[in-house]
């Protein structure tokens, strides 16, 4: 018979990882296997960096969280060694470390993930993984925004140059 304590703390963990799923804004499902400590390390670094948190689970856990958190599609991926990337804040930036990642290094295989409460598969991650970040997609509004200011200035400018080489 199962230790009480030992299920008492499995209990916990799957609770944790169920709000875990929950508060992402994106989260990340990737097999590791064949990358080089070194690597992992490296991939950790960087995602640390980013505000991102990587952790290795076990499968049978995060199936609970997962129907814990009504997101049980996520099952169908959670096959062999998992490495999960969760992200409250940035929905980008997991998916773009791992994605630059794996291109380095092919060990790494993405095999899903959640956005903003969805399940989606890999090629949506890709394509979430391709988007700017939030501070370049940030700049390419403010330059949006500019655009018409600026050519209205610049069209000012052009007649009162105009004005002063006739006068």
């Amino acid at each position: 018979m199962a230790n009480a304590k030992v299920i008492a703390a499995k209990q916990e963990s799957v609770q944790v990882i169920a709000e875990k799923l929950r508060g992402s804004a994106t989260t990340v499902v990737a097999d590791y296997r064949g990358l080089s400590v070194a690597q992992v390390t490296e991939l950790r670094k960087q995602l640390r960096e980013a505000g991102v948190e990587f952790q290795v689970l076990k499968n049978t856990l995060v199936r609970r969280a997962t129907a814990e958190a009504e997101l049980s599609e996520l099952d169908q991926v959670l096959t062999g060694p998992t490495a999960i990337a969760f992200s409250r804040e940035d929905a980008i930036a997991p998916a773009k470390i791992l994605h630059d990642f794996a291109k380095k290094n092919d060990a790494l295989e993405i095999k899903g993930g959640i956005v903003e409460g969805r399940v989606v598969d890999v090629a949506q991650i890709q394509a979430l993984a391709t988007l700017p970040s939030r501070d370049g997609l940030l700049s390419m509004l403010l330059s949006v925004l500019q655009a018409p200011v600026r050519n209205f200035a610049l069209a000012v400018k052009a007649v009162a140059e105009k004005q002063e080489a006739e006068a």
